[in-house]
């Protein structure tokens, strides 16, 4: 870890008078954040999806749970979700999957909640499909979750144009939708050891979204300190910097310090990994007090199984001695009262 830390520090020296074309000013961006009371929610995705497929495909887009749990957010006082899209449910039906899109941000809204979407994602399953999805591996984290839009598929290039026109398409018909907050790009680009090869996608998508221009700031977040090609081209070029660390606090305030150098607006869109000793009660006021947006992995227990621990399935399916991610039962009773309480506390100061 100190290797790594060690080569963000340099990262930082090195960029941090940089500036890319066409990114927001530091004043810009400033000025968007202060617009916002503090920033604190969930990745989300309903407890009756196993991923991004089977929340978005017609067949298997849930309102009515979306409704319920979005509730569960809203009276803790949650005030965003980060959601993540797929290119391909786009593809099979795209009236339909956009139409969806504005069906869950009427929902998100309803419940005074505003939205950050991700594009692309290089996390998990590298061959997703379209159509109905795999049954949840009992106990195993995210065993139905998939890449977007997976391997080699975001090497080849004459998948490129379709995922202009899908980028593009999206964006722009939600460019000036006060709703949603942010646009998260690409989802930890370079994981599942792809390294560089993820830089040409990473590259297109920024220059697809800067030429749509929306009115909401563009980013994706660093999160591997080794990735030092793939980390600077996402700190120069996003409009606010997010970042993701499920580390205990002290390594992860020295990324919160490292990262200052920046001088841009922050937010942090995964944290909280319990047994990792990444938890509410030791992160949240952290972030708090640094003015940096609080977005923690999970809302829901459900069919991701996101409250195992990556690495340390339990075959039974029974439940882990303490939960890894997510907050809530599936009747929305909390996981553990004192950190809802807790939550609530810091949402309401």
């Amino acid at each position: 870890m100190k290797k790594s830390l060690f080569t963000l520090l340099l990262l930082a020296i090195t960029i941090g008078s940089l500036s890319a074309q066409d990114r927001w000013s530091r004043e810009k961006a400033k000025s968007w954040y202060e617009e916002h009371d503090w920033l604190t929610g969930a990745n989300f995705i309903p407890s009756t999806a196993i991923n991004q497929l089977e929340m978005w495909q017609k067949e298997t887009f849930d309102p009515e749970t979306i409704d319920i749990e979005l509730g569960y957010a809203e009276g803790i006082g949650f005030n965003t979700m980060r959601v993540y899209l797929h290119s391909l449910a786009y593809k099979a039906d795209k009236e339909g999957f956009k139409s969806r899109m504005k069906k869950y941000l009427e929902i998100a809204d309803s419940h005074n909640i505003k939205t950050i979407f991700v594009i692309f994602d290089d996390v998990w399953d590298a061959k997703p499909k379209i159509g109905t999805q795999k049954v949840p591996e009992p106990g195993t984290h995210n065993s139905g979750w998939v890449q977007d839009p997976g391997y080699p598929a975001s090497n080849e290039k004459e998948n490129f144009r379709g995922l202009e026109n899908y980028v593009k398409d999206i964006i722009g018909t939600f460019a000036n939708d006060e709703r949603i907050l942010l646009w998260d790009l690409y989802n930890e680009p370079g994981n599942n050891d792809k390294g560089n090869e993820s830089m040409s996608l990473l590259k297109e998508v920024f220059s697809w979204a800067r030429e749509v221009n929306p009115s909401q700031p563009l980013s994706a977040g660093l999160w591997k300190w080794d990735l030092k090609d793939l980390n600077a081209f996402q700190a120069l070029n996003s409009d606010i910097i997010t970042y993701h660390s499920y580390d205990d606090p002290e390594k992860h305030k020295l990324i919160i310090e490292l990262l200052k150098t920046h001088g841009r607006p922050m937010i942090c869109t995964e944290y909280m990994a319990r047994t990792r000793n990444s938890r509410f009660s030791n992160i949240l006021p952290m972030l708090e007090e640094e003015s940096i947006g609080a977005i923690n992995w999970g809302l829901v227990n459900g069919k991701s199984n996101t409250i195992y621990a990556w690495d340390t399935p339990i075959k039974s399916g029974e439940e882990p001695i303490e939960w890894f991610h997510d907050i809530f039962r599936k009747d929305g009773t909390p996981y553990r009262h004192d950190e809802v309480d807790l939550i609530k506390k810091f949402n309401e100061d």
